[in-house]
């Protein structure tokens, strides 16, 4: 891996780390089109490009990070922890699902969910949703949690998980896109901090230039698309996504089979 690859990475996980279109499984296809070899090395740049973009959260909501939000942040943290069990459990069971093919599927899939969920689910101006991230309740936390239990599958995508199982709640689009944003800290801090103690040898200077680079323009995009994401939420819905989603699926499957 050369600094131009860790750039053109770190744009790829800036952009797509907080859209529900998987960013994983965006890494793992733009490093089959670039050649990069999945050793432990690569597979720790990604986690902490990962984590960089997820400082972009930090730096969003800042207003959200202190001890006056404690009520919300237990419930982030409860709906964590199912992510957090089965991910430690099954963790050479999920390794084992990284494959073009999976991620191709789990787009389509993800896409058509998305899809039926605009069209029979949504009521975005009902008298009873929730329009504040704050306002989400603990039993609602917990089911979100439960959602993104499907992102340890390539392609499924976090953020598409629990924005889902956050609109079917009744949660307004811009509160389920903000709660996925909040519950990506702690998901990508745990996984970092695991992966970082388990490679931080591999990293010689050499590697460490190339993190660099990715993790600083990681968080750049990151920061931005957050910012464009909320005001696309504004006036669209996940449509758009779900269309993507499906179209790239199949795209996949075309090139690689």
């Amino acid at each position: 891996m050369n600094i131009f690859d860790a750039i053109i990475l770190g744009i790829i996980e800036g952009f797509t780390e907080f859209l529900p279109i998987s960013s994983t499984g965006h890494l793992i296809v733009a490093s089959e089109f670039l050649g990069i070899e999945q050793t432990s090395v690569t597979k720790a740049f990604s986690v902490i490009i990962q984590f960089s973009a997820i400082l972009a959260v930090f730096f969003n909501y800042k207003d959200k990070f202190t001890l006056s939000k404690i009520s919300l942040w237990s419930k982030v943290f409860l709906a964590f922890i199912p992510i957090g069990v089965v991910g430690f459990i099954f963790s050479s069971q999920i390794k084992a699902l990284f494959s073009i093919n999976i991620v191709a599927v789990m787009f389509i899939v993800g896409g058509i969910v998305f899809l039926i969920v605009e069209k029979f689910f949504i009521k975005e101006h009902s008298s009873k949703t929730i329009t504040d991230v704050e306002k989400i309740t603990t039993k609602q936390a917990m089911i979100i949690g439960f959602a993104q239990v499907f992102a340890l599958i390539p392609g499924t995508s976090r953020a598409g998980s629990t924005i889902i199982g956050a609109l079917l709640l009744n949660i307004s689009r811009k509160a389920s896109a903000e709660f996925s944003f909040l519950l990506a800290f702690p998901v990508m801090s745990a996984v970092t901090a695991y992966d970082l103690l388990k490679h931080y040898h591999e990293f010689d200077e050499a590697n460490l230039l190339v993190l660099a680079v990715g993790f600083v323009v990681s968080f750049l995009v990151a920061f931005v698309t957050i910012k464009l994401f909320l005001k696309f939420l504004e006036n669209f819905t996940f449509v758009a996504f779900g269309i993507y989603r499906i179209i790239f699926g199949v795209l996949l499957l075309i090139v690689f089979n």
